[in-house]
């Protein structure tokens, strides 16, 4: 049978349960996800020398990672090539552009420096996320936003300044909002003595950010937190508490990165919460083994979980998705590839379940009915409708895909060790 056959088959059991999978399936084709550019050259950026730090670590020595602009934007097309739909490329600042012996440290960045960017997005028809980068910098560590140093801390509120604005242009040249997330690695590893007074150091820094004038409407800001750091293990100033509240207090947006939490603490179930709040949320999608250790992203239950209270909460529109993790001990392309399916597939597998008709049981307290139900569901010929979506948006199904993947690290990167 081919892809199409069985796609037939899957439709006509899905819609005996009232589900529409062509509907499903345009839906998905147009929920554009933020992939992030760090997985392709291990978080090395391009504007700084040395290692990484304020808790960023990319374990593993794969060969082939992208060495230059050039080759990270060939790597990202590769991966593109293999993902299914039309999506936005997710920036840090440390990924500026410099030509002709020019530098420009963080504070004094400019639009010019990500014109080749600009360049690149626009010629593919994609959008642009950005990020200020506040680790592996000279003058990020032990704090930023929150130094009591003010000459540090006025260096990384020029910083936040100077993406604001590099995001506006992001905006206006390609025609659509610009995410900007801002986190940073203040903290302390041990028990501090003065919680309070770097928060609020904290708080009029990103006060000081916001006063600059920018088109609200194509410069979406977002605050990210974390529980905890490597070298910030007892305290970390940017906590989810501060940002929430923060976020709310300045209609800004609260952006929840699932391995930012106690390992037993899981953003899917945040998410109602903070919609009934916000009139838009924005994710950062990663796979927390024992922490934040930022793995390849997979089809699994907290994913599943997550994509299911953004489809069932009709917040495809108001909840901005992005990819978050770096793996530098397989191939890059590869886990690009693996993590934006997967998370792709987590919402099909929530546009193909009888979500009116699954609420309607849990309302009229029918839970017997509703867990026989969702366990059904599991077997349904779910696989058959997302080859089929591969297969309608020219790009493999199954796992055909990696043929090619093999084919590139043989060519293409195999050539850079």
């Amino acid at each position: 049978m081919t892809i199409k056959e069985r796609y037939e088959e899957a439709k006509a059991r899905y819609a005996a349960i009232g589900v529409d999978t062509d509907a499903a399936l345009e839906t998905l084709k147009n929920v554009p996800i933020s992939m992030h550019c760090w997985q392709g050259d291990d978080v090395g950026g391009f504007d700084q020398k040395g290692a990484l730090s304020g808790g960023i670590q990319a374990t593993g020595n794969y060969p082939g990672k992208a060495r230059t602009p050039e080759e990270l934007m060939a790597d990202i097309d590769e991966a593109l090539k293999l993902i299914p739909g039309k999506h936005k490329i997710n920036l840090h600042a440390s990924y500026a552009i410099f030509e002709d012996g020019e530098w420009a440290d963080r504070d004094a960045l400019e639009p010019k420096h990500f014109k080749k960017w600009v360049e690149f997005a626009k010629e593919r028809g994609l959008g642009l996320d950005f990020n200020p980068t506040y680790f592996s910098h000279p003058k990020s560590e032990p704090f930023t936003l929150s130094s009591p140093d003010e000459e540090i801390r006025t260096f990384w509120i020029n910083h936040g300044k100077a993406c604001l604005r590099i995001a506006e242009y992001f905006a206006t040249e390609l025609g659509q909002p610009c995410l900007v997330n801002i986190w940073i690695p203040d903290g302390l590893k041990d028990v501090p003595a003065d919680r309070m007074a770097p928060r609020a150091r904290l708080k009029d820094s990103l006060d000081q950010i916001l006063s600059i004038d920018y088109d609200k409407e194509k410069v979406l800001v977002a605050v990210e937190s974390k529980v905890f750091g490597i070298g910030m293990e007892s305290y970390t100033v940017g906590s989810h508490e501060f940002y929430m509240n923060y976020a709310a207090k300045n209609d800004i947006l609260c952006l929840m990165d699932n391995g930012h939490y106690h390992p037993t603490e899981v953003v899917s179930d945040k998410i109602s919460s903070m919609l009934l709040f916000y009139d838009k949320l924005a994710l950062h999608v990663t796979r927390p083994v024992r922490w934040d250790s930022d793995h390849v992203v997979l089809f699994d239950d907290e994913t599943k979980e997550i994509a299911k209270e953004v489809v069932r909460n009709n917040a495809l529109d108001r909840v901005m998705l992005a990819t978050d993790f770096f793996d530098a001990g397989i191939n890059r392309i590869s886990a690009w590839v693996v993590g934006m399916r997967s998370l792709q597939k987590a919402l099909l597998y929530a546009l193909v379940s009888p979500n009116a008709k699954l609420r309607e049981l849990q309302e009229s307290g029918q839970m017997s009915e509703l867990m026989m139900m969702q366990e059904e569901l599991k077997l349904y010929p779910y696989g058959d409708v997302w080859n089929y979506f591969c297969e309608l948006n020219g790009v493999p199904a199954k796992e055909d895909w990696f043929a090619e993947v093999k084919r590139y690290e043989k060519e293409v990167l195999s050539n850079r060790a």
